[in-house]
C-alpha cells in the first residue's frame, strides 16, 4: 500500500513537471497583459481589473497614467476626475473611491512607493491576497500564486491542485508546483485557462498539455 501511494506521488510529480515544462517551452517569458510602466501604475491596474477584462483596463488606463502616473498626480484627480477616466469598467465608482484612499496611504505611510510584502500592499484599500499576489509576483519577483477564476478552474480541472476555494488551490500549487516553474506558474495557468482551457468549452484538441490533463469531459476543439 504504501509503496504504491509513492509510486503514485512519484507520477504525479513528474506530470507536473511535464505539463510545465511544456507551458514553459511554448512560452518562455511570459507576463501579464495589463500594461504598465511602474510598479503604482501596476497595482492601479490589478485592482480596476476586479470583474472586469485586461482589454477595459487596458483602454482605461492608456488616458489614466499618461495624466496621472503616481500617487500624487493620481490624488489631485480626486474621485470625480479619475471616474471619468475609469467609467467603463465595472463598479467604477468603488474602485475610484478605493484608488483614492490608497493614494492618500502610499504618500502617508510608504513615501509613495509600492509596499514590498503582502500585509502592507493588503492593508491598501481595494486590495486582496489575489491583487497582492499578482503584485508581488509581477512587480517584485516573489514566487507567489495569484488564484483568480481561470487558475481555480484550470487547477481542478487539470487536476493539478484541486481545491474547494482559492486559498486552498493556491497551497497546493505553491506545494506542487515544481520551485523551477513557481515564478512564472501564475501567469502561464492564468494565460492557459484564458486561451484553451476555457469555461465552457476548452479547447482540448489544440491543447499542448491534453495527454497529462486529466479533465474526463475533454473536448476536440
Amino acid at each position: 500500500m504504501e509503496f504504491s501511494l509513492l509510486k503514485n506521488r512519484e507520477m504525479n510529480k513528474t506530470i507536473r513537471q511535464q505539463i510545465f515544462t511544456r507551458l514553459r517551452d511554448q512560452n518562455p517569458h511570459p507576463t501579464t497583459e495589463l500594461n504598465y510602466s511602474s510598479s503604482f501604475e501596476l497595482l492601479i491596474a490589478v485592482i480596476l481589473s476586479a470583474q472586469a477584462t485586461d482589454v477595459s483596463v487596458n483602454k482605461a488606463t492608456a488616458g489614466l497614467f499618461a495624466i496621472a502616473p503616481t500617487p500624487q498626480t493620481m490624488l489631485d484627480l480626486g474621485e470625480p476626475g479619475l471616474r471619468k477616466h475609469i467609467k467603463t469598467i465595472g463598479l467604477y465608482n468603488s474602485k475610484a473611491k478605493n484608488i483614492i484612499k490608497t493614494c492618500q496611504l502610499l504618500i502617508e505611510k510608504h513615501n509613495s512607493e509600492i509596499p514590498e510584502d503582502r500585509q502592507s500592499l493588503e492593508a491598501l484599500h481595494g486590495v486582496g491576497r489575489k491583487t497582492a499576489n499578482v503584485v508581488l509576483n509581477t512587480a517584485f519577483g516573489q514566487p507567489t500564486m495569484a488564484v483568480d477564476t481561470h487558475i481555480f478552474r484550470v487547477s481542478n480541472r487539470i487536476r493539478i491542485a484541486p481545491g474547494k476555494t482559492p486559498l486552498e488551490v493556491e497551497k497546493r500549487l505553491l506545494k506542487f508546483i515544481p520551485s523551477e516553474f513557481l515564478q512564472d506558474a501564475h501567469h502561464w495557468l492564468i494565460l492557459h485557462g484564458r486561451y484553451v482551457c476555457i469555461a465552457r468549452k476548452p479547447r482540448c484538441g489544440s491543447c499542448i498539455i491534453e495527454d497529462l490533463c486529466e479533465f474526463k469531459h475533454k473536448t476536440e476543439a
